[in-house]
């Protein structure tokens, strides 16, 4: 039955709500909370060169220092043990681990990850581990352009499983690849900073061979976790009932949702219209051995889900939370607003409602084929501040923003709701802390742990006092 609604900041009520195995965790991504980027043998990444290139960063900030988790992982892990997360999503990184992305795993980088995993293990947190998480070596002058860095995704995964495996529980293999191809290869706006348009795709199917071979290693290598992939899910409505619309709403779908989910779970890329083919031509005859190695079954699936998109035919301003795109003014499509709803401190609409859709979709796309799901990652920036006086973070539109999307997702995969069915398994927070937001740099803060820049002083925000009464009370039942 459908559970009932309470005040959306009531934790008692939606801790009670909670299944006693549903996953509660938080996540975080390397490039954005390590820094340290000068410490051992690491070489820089994508990100690290793109943050130093004047203009790239919105407030001129770069990978340098970010939050400093390499210094301070005993004190995040501290954190997440207070609040009683169940699980820690963290991606592992990459130029830390293989310096220049090639050869072996270098003894330093090895040692980091070591203690943080003896650390989340003594603290009773489960490791959710993403192998590749958008800070590829730069030493990969093609980045995704070029088939070889799937392949090097592929050793780089039976390296860190080979090494890891004995104490990680959950892998995922790559995030997110349709941001890395729309931001970072379409538009320009994130690293490498390419602005290709429809040229970025052969981006998708490299990320997702990347993710094929990166199974195959961790299959190989016999590690005992579940494996799965992540990606990020917007469901998609046109802007007015015209056909031309309907058309380009159409067409966001397949370029943000269907080309990277189809061929994971259906081992195929999406058809499209006649007239739309030409903007898919990488796809046009992928060898079939790929699509089996995409495909590959998986333990369970990630989604990422942050608000939903609404789409109108002709281009856009050039205008983004990112900074200014050129290539967006030659998209035949662009993204127009949701007045009815409010926005984050990105701008981007509230809508827990479209949560249930996002999942009711997934499950009636891919439901017969689907396996357990997690929800990698929900969130919320907002122009956070701490009270000097109090030392007080009063973040009650995260706490409502996360209430509302944790009671969505229950809500639409219970018995009578529109993805009944999906096997949702957890939820992670974006994020622990305020971090490096990429091309956003230090302006937007998405954590329930407040971090001053200055002194990296970290300070527990009212929203993570709300997940912890959340937490107590699951237990409690």
């Amino acid at each position: 039955m459908m559970f009932s609604h309470s005040p959306a900041d009531d934790p008692s009520s939606l801790g009670r709500a909670l299944p006693p195995s549903f996953v509660i965790g938080t996540a975080t991504a390397s490039a954005q909370i390590e820094g340290a980027t000068t410490s051992g043998r690491r070489s820089p990444s994508v990100w690290d060169r793109f943050s130093a290139q004047p203009g790239r960063i919105l407030d001129g900030s770069t990978t340098v220092v970010t939050a400093d988790h390499y210094h301070r992982h005993a004190e995040d892990v501290g954190l997440m043990a207070e609040l009683g997360a169940d699980a820690y999503r963290f991606s592992l990184g990459w130029t830390r681990l293989q310096p220049g992305g090639s050869g072996r795993l270098d003894p330093e980088g090895v040692a980091f990850y070591d203690r943080l995993l003896d650390e989340l293990h003594q603290a009773g947190i489960a490791p959710f581990v993403t192998i590749s998480h958008w800070d590829v070596p730069e030493e990969y002058e093609q980045g995704w352009l070029s088939r070889d860095t799937a392949y090097r995704l592929g050793e780089f995964a039976g390296l860190v499983a080979e090494r890891f495996g004995d104490r990680v529980g959950s892998w995922i293999t790559i995030n997110e690849p349709a941001t890395v191809t729309l931001n970072g290869y379409a538009l320009g706006l994130h690293a490498p900073g390419q602005a290709l348009l429809f040229d970025a795709m052969p981006t998708v199917h490299h990320q997702l061979l990347g993710h094929g071979l990166a199974v195959q290693a961790l299959r190989a290598a016999g590690v005992p976790g579940q494996i799965g992939i992540t990606n990020v899910h917007t469901p998609v409505v046109p802007a007015s009932d015209t056909e031309e619309d309907a058309m380009m709403a159409a067409l966001f779908d397949v370029v943000h949702n269907r080309v990277f989910a189809d061929p994971v779970l259906r081992g195929r890329y999406p058809q499209v219209p006649d007239e739309l083919a030409p903007m898919f031509a990488a796809f046009a005859e992928v060898p079939a051995d790929d699509l089996a190695l995409i495909s590959q079954p998986l333990d369970f699936y990630g989604l990422n889900y942050y608000m939903p998109s609404r789409v109108a035919a002709g281009a856009g301003s050039g205008e983004s939370p990112d900074g200014m795109s050129e290539a967006m003014t030659e998209l035949p499509f662009r993204l127009e607003t949701f007045e009815e709803y409010p926005t984050t401190g990105f701008g981007w609409p509230i809508a827990p409602d479209c949560f249930g859709t996002a999942l009711a979709e997934v499950q009636e796309r891919y439901g017969d084929v689907l396996p357990p799901v997690y929800i990698t990652e929900n969130g919320a920036s907002f122009p956070d501040e701490l009270d000097p006086a109090t030392g007080v973070v009063q973040d009650d539109a995260r706490i409502d923003y996360l209430a509302g999307h944790l009671r969505a997702a229950l809500d639409a995969v219970a018995p009578g709701g529109p993805a009944e069915g999906l096997d949702l398994r957890g939820l992670f927070v974006w994020s622990l802390l305020d971090n490096w937001e990429w091309a956003a740099g230090f302006t937007q803060r998405f954590g329930i742990v407040h971090v001053d820049f200055d002194t990296l002083e970290r300070t527990p925000k009212a929203s993570y006092r709300w997940l912890q009464d959340v937490l107590r009370a699951r237990r409690e039942v």
